[in-house]
């Protein structure tokens, strides 16, 4: 599922000419498609999406999700701000814009103080940390309930080995401290995520709704429960759309029973991230130089299509064996063969072709010429909001394609961007 922009080979073209390469396109089209998705699975009264930024947090993005309704998860106060200048509101009446932090840390509390936004709390020592830092009001308290999968083996969600949120044991506890301390439990949060597979998801939700139905008349003053993100996108084949229909019927029931037992109306929400956002970009890089080395008694050999992206760019694959589908743009491509994908890193783990087991696995593409362009597909979701200046590389930068015209929406970082924070600024401290 790419948007027309991702198949104009013309259009790529003129973009690389002008821009440069690597960089991001985002298809406008798609992304509000996939908005206007989630919104009609939250459309009953009583149940909200919002969008965990984390996965692309670009303010061009963030607008569409406020056009349509969307609200906003954050993860640092960084985040927050980000959100505001996108137009967000602050105050937690109603919460647009909910912070969701394992770790208070940079600015975030003075955010939180300042912005009076929802913080949304998953540890006995954030409630004390907040407490320390003058706040009064509302919160939310993260839940881990004992279950959760992510959509890889190293995002773990919730279970005994996740550090995500109190454990669902404590949390009544955990509450009348906060309670004690001045702070109003307004929010329950747990995210169990879903796996590859919705089914998964509707699994997870199902059990926690009975698990938050017996909490909801000891915490009188909640009213909202956020069932977190998790919703699955199959990068194998972005065809392979989840049906959301059990899932809306489940954020039914929940809205009916938990207002049933608390006596009040209580808020559903979900917050997705890269089911939002996953399949609007695309990462363009170039091909530099085919490559081959020669079979030994270390292995096999292996042929090497080389390009100007790198993880720097898109970390997924190095980082645990991501998939992301590739094409090639060429006017005289060769015959399909096996070829691995390499960028420029001086990093052997620089590879965009892996298996689950972070090994090389080439795939069957055909054969470009340098100079050919290398789409790697589906890079919405921590594409960018992952990249980084490894090897003092500045960051890509974005294209946004709305009914064929191209606008820029972050340029390419220079070597005076990666130094402007560089300083020879005297500290107090000394030794001894």
């Amino acid at each position: 599922m790419s948007g027309p922009a991702m198949h104009d080979p013309a259009l790529l073209r003129a973009l690389a000419a002008e821009v440069g390469t690597p960089f991001f396109v985002y298809d406008a089209a798609l992304l509000r498609a996939r908005i206007a998705r989630i919104s009609r699975l939250t459309a009953a009264p009583g149940i909200q999406a919002r969008f965990a930024m984390k996965a692309c947090p670009a303010t061009r993005i963030l607008r569409e999700m406020r056009a349509q309704g969307v609200w906003i998860d954050a993860v640092s106060g960084n985040e927050v701000l980000r959100a505001r200048r996108a137009g967000y509101s602050a105050g937690a009446v109603p919460p647009e814009v909910l912070l969701t932090a394992d770790v208070f840390r940079d600015n975030a509390l003075e955010i939180v103080c300042r912005e009076r936004i929802l913080p949304n709390l998953g540890s006995p020592g954030q409630i004390a940390a907040l407490v320390a830092a003058g706040y009064r009001g509302p919160v939310g308290l993260r839940v881990n309930p004992g279950f959760g999968h992510g959509h890889v083996a190293a995002c773990d969600t919730g279970g005994p080995s996740s550090k995500h949120g109190i454990w669902i044991d404590d949390l009544l506890a955990q509450a009348a401290l906060a309670r004690r301390a001045g702070l109003t439990v307004a929010l329950l949060h747990a995210h169990v995520g879903s796996g590859p597979h919705i089914e998964e998801f509707d699994e997870n939700a199902a059990r926690l709704v009975g698990a938050f139905e017996a909490l909801l008349p000891s915490l009188p003053e909640v009213s909202g429960v956020n069932f977190g993100g998790g919703l699955p996108f199959s990068y194998r084949d972005p065809s392979d759309e989840p049906d959301l229909g059990p899932l809306q019927r489940i954020l039914g029931d929940a809205h009916a029973r938990f207002s049933r037992a608390a006596g009040r109306p209580i808020r559903i929400e979900i917050e997705p991230g890269r089911f939002f956002v996953a399949p609007a970009a695309t990462l363009v890089a170039r091909v530099t130089d085919l490559k081959s080395t020669r079979t030994n008694d270390k292995g096999p050999g292996c042929d090497f299509i080389m390009v100007d992206a790198g993880f720097c760019d898109l970390v997924r694959p190095a980082m645990y064996g991501a998939f992301h589908r590739i094409d090639v743009v060429g006017s005289d491509l060769g015959p399909e063969r096996p070829w691995a994908v390499a960028g420029p890193l001086c990093e052997s783990g620089d590879v965009f072709t892996r298996d689950a087991a972070e090994l090389i696995e080439p795939r069957f593409l055909p054969t470009p010429r340098t100079g050919d362009l290398l789409l790697l597909h589906d890079v919405g979701a921590y594409g960018v909001a992952m990249s980084s200046n490894y090897n003092s590389l500045g960051r890509a930068p974005q294209v946004w394609v709305e009914n064929g015209v191209a606008s820029l929406m972050s340029r390419r970082e220079t070597l005076e961007d990666l130094l402007a924070a560089e300083c020879d600024q005297p500290l107090a401290a000394r030794v001894g």
